[in-house]
């Protein structure tokens, strides 16, 4: 389902959230802004599962909709004001949403509103201490000028393209912990890639096939969601382009070490009783 995956970052955080949020069969599992519905598709796919899916942009919602079928219900709405009652989910994953957020704590006490006592939060957001490499233009203008580009201008953005702070796995531990969750496991992964990656892959590519500009046979090896269409084939400049990735991100394999900067920072924590 990730062979079509030029985003590292997103290659490694797909399995890294699947594994910390172990589905049981039976269980309620919301995806609070779940995007365009890649792994709510690979939890409908791969898990027997209840699975709702939640999604602020109407349009992406609908996309998420068709893409997972009848494998989750799909639901347009706001982390900040969730449409469920308490305690009405046993797990919630939420990928890369809560920076975005502008009232970080009012999100997370409505995620721990709506888990089951002893629930589980699965979570991921950007490392404040990422690659330089990942976003060279960001990381010298925080360096040198204590700034960086406004995350607004979303073409040119980086790392920052709608996003409301960056995270450390120390900010992130006192967010849950403050409003009463109770943090297992933390995770740092993918420090190796090429240089302005981020830009690269959302800043152009994303951008390029939203807009419907690359021949089909070129939408097919970049589109996260067209993987089983993708012929494979190394003539196809960006299957040759996503081996070259594959090859370097293989280098963040077991990479442990909290000396280095990662890209992204992965949690499991439980609601408290």
């Amino acid at each position: 389902m990730l062979a079509n995956e030029l985003d590292p970052a997103f290659k490694r955080r797909v399995p890294i959230v699947l594994r910390l949020l172990d589905p049981r069969p039976g269980e309620r599992i919301l995806d609070c802004g779940c995007g365009m519905g890649f792994t709510l598709r690979a939890l409908a796919e791969l898990y027997d599962c209840e699975l709702v899916g939640l999604e602020r942009d109407a349009t992406t919602a609908k996309r998420a909709s068709i893409e997972v079928g009848n494998g989750a219900a799909v639901v347009n709405g706001d982390a900040l004001h969730l449409p469920f009652p308490d305690s009405s989910f046993d797990k919630v994953l939420m990928t890369e949403v809560l920076e975005h957020i502008p009232d970080e704590r009012a999100a997370l006490h409505e995620v721990r509103r709506v888990l089951r006592r002893g629930g589980s939060y699965t979570m991921t957001v950007p490392n404040q201490n990422y690659p330089f490499l990942w976003d060279p233009l960001n990381r010298t203008l925080e360096t040198v000028a204590h700034t960086h580009i406004p995350s607004d201008i979303w073409w040119l953005a980086g790392i920052w393209a709608d996003h409301q702070r960056l995270y450390t796995t120390a900010t992130v531990r006192d967010s849950l912990e403050t409003v009463g969750f109770v943090v297992d496991e933390i995770i740092s992964f993918t420090h190796y890639c090429i240089p302005f990656h981020h830009f690269l892959v959302y800043g152009v590519g994303k951008n390029l096939l939203q807009r419907g500009l690359l021949p089909d046979g070129l939408a097919k090896s970049a589109d996260r969601f067209r993987a089983r269409e993708n012929s494979g084939s190394i003539l196809n400049p960006i299957n040759a382009a996503a081996r070259f990735l594959h090859w370097i991100d293989r280098q963040n394999d077991g990479l442990t070490d909290p000396r280095l900067s990662y890209v992204g920072i992965a949690v499991h924590a439980r609601k408290a009783s």
